[in-house]
This record gives structure tokens, C-alpha cells and sequence, in this order.
């Protein structure tokens, strides 16, 4: 087991402390089971499903400190949710990552892309680890949405320029994920996003596995 304590870090140029934070940071939410939905072509709302009240009141500061004021709910499945209010700095989100003529998720499909030429960064990942991250049994997951399948192989290819090489998880897995094997990828995976912030020390790499819920499998609510 590869534990983050023993690592000597450094930071990368790509890492999640090596700029300023900024609302394309947020993009990362949009590689797990985030959702945008844009209203018309004025403004846009992002919102994230969470399995556990700490992931949601950590992401609702990542909002804040974006300029992106965030309210922490409860969804109708009954998970923790974030969301933001409709706003025109998100709309430049929303029209790179919804599929053309999306105005929001259907029941069955996300509705969301990945954008071409699109470059994951160290703070892109942090917050999908913050949102759907968490420990394996052999190695680190990366959940990602189940109603994008289209989206899962481009996410692994946008890893790779990163010197995080992973692969998706099998068929008998409960949930899609990005799955992050071996001592070196799981230390530039960790120099990436950084350490975690208090309370999310169980869901970082390097920490044991724990069964979680999945509220990626069940609907948000934009």
C-alpha cells in the first residue's frame, strides 16, 4: 500500500498549487458526476452530488474561494449536494462541456462532453478527487459519471499527459471509475492534487479502502 505521509513532495508545474485558484478549476467536477446546465445563453449552474457531508462542505469553500458562491443541500436521493445559482461567469463552462442543444440532463444521459482539446490540470483533479475520489482495494479511483459513458475513455487519455497513466475499471465493478495503479503513478497523482484538507484524509490516495455509498448512480438535481 502506497502511503502519501512517506512521500518527499515537490510541486509540478501542473499541480494544484502551482497557480492561483480559478472557476476552470471546476471542470474537474464535470469529469465525475458534477452537472452544468446552462439557461439559454445567459447564464449557467453547476452542481455536484456528494456521498459525504465533508466532501460537500469542502467543495462549497473550493466554490468560494473561485468568487463562486455555493449552498449546501440535500438532493432528492437524499445524498449532500452543492450547487451554485445561475451565473454568466459559468457559461463558458457550460457551453464547452454540454453536447450541442443541451440544455440540461435527461434522466438517462448527462448531456456532457468532453471538450476537444481539452487539458486536465493538477487543480481539475483535486476537485474531482474531492468530489469522487477515494481509495481501492488495488490502487486509487477516480469516479466517473455513469450516464457519460462517452466521456470515460477520453478522461483516461487526458491523465496520461500527466504521467498518470490508469485504465478503467472492469465490468464487475459497482460503478465506472478511472482506476490509478503502482507506487510512481500513485505519487504523481498525489504531487498533483495535493494534500488533502482536513477531514479528507480517508479518501486520499494512500488511505485503506472503505465501503461509500454512490450518489453518482442516483439523479441530481441542476
Amino acid at each position: 500500500m502506497f502511503y502519501h505521509g512517506a512521500v518527499d513532495r515537490t510541486i509540478s508545474l501542473f499541480s494544484a498549487e502551482a497557480s492561483g485558484p480559478g472557476l476552470g478549476d471546476l471542470a474537474g467536477l464535470l469529469c465525475c458526476h458534477g452537472q452544468i446546465t446552462g439557461f439559454g445563453r445567459t447564464a449557467a449552474r453547476l452542481s455536484v452530488v456528494v456521498d459525504e457531508p465533508w466532501r460537500a462542505h469542502v467543495l462549497a469553500r473550493e466554490f468560494r474561494c473561485r468568487g463562486a458562491d455555493a449552498q449546501v443541500a440535500k438532493a432528492e436521493c437524499g445524498h449532500p449536494q452543492v450547487r451554485t445559482s445561475f451565473r454568466v461567469d459559468l457559461l463558458p463552462l457550460a457551453l464547452r462541456w454540454l453536447r450541442t442543444g443541451c440544455a440540461g440532463p435527461a434522466e438517462d444521459d448527462s448531456g456532457k462532453e468532453v471538450p476537444d482539446g481539452f487539458r486536465l490540470s493538477g487543480a481539475m483533479l483535486r476537485m474531482w478527487a474531492l468530489a469522487g475520489g477515494r481509495p481501492g482495494t488495488q490502487g486509487y479511483l477516480l469516479g466517473v459519471d455513469p450516464l457519460a459513458p462517452n466521456m470515460h475513455e477520453r478522461l483516461v487519455e487526458a491523465l496520461t499527459p500527466l504521467g498518470v497513466t490508469a485504465k478503467l475499471t472492469g465490468p464487475k465493478a459497482e460503478v465506472p471509475a478511472v482506476k490509478v495503479t503502482g507506487k510512481r503513478r500513485l505519487e504523481a497523482l498525489l504531487e498533483l492534487i495535493g494534500e488533502p484538507p482536513p477531514g479528507a484524509e480517508a479518501a486520499w490516495p494512500g488511505a485503506e479502502p472503505r465501503p461509500v455509498s454512490h450518489p453518482e448512480a442516483a439523479p441530481s438535481t441542476a
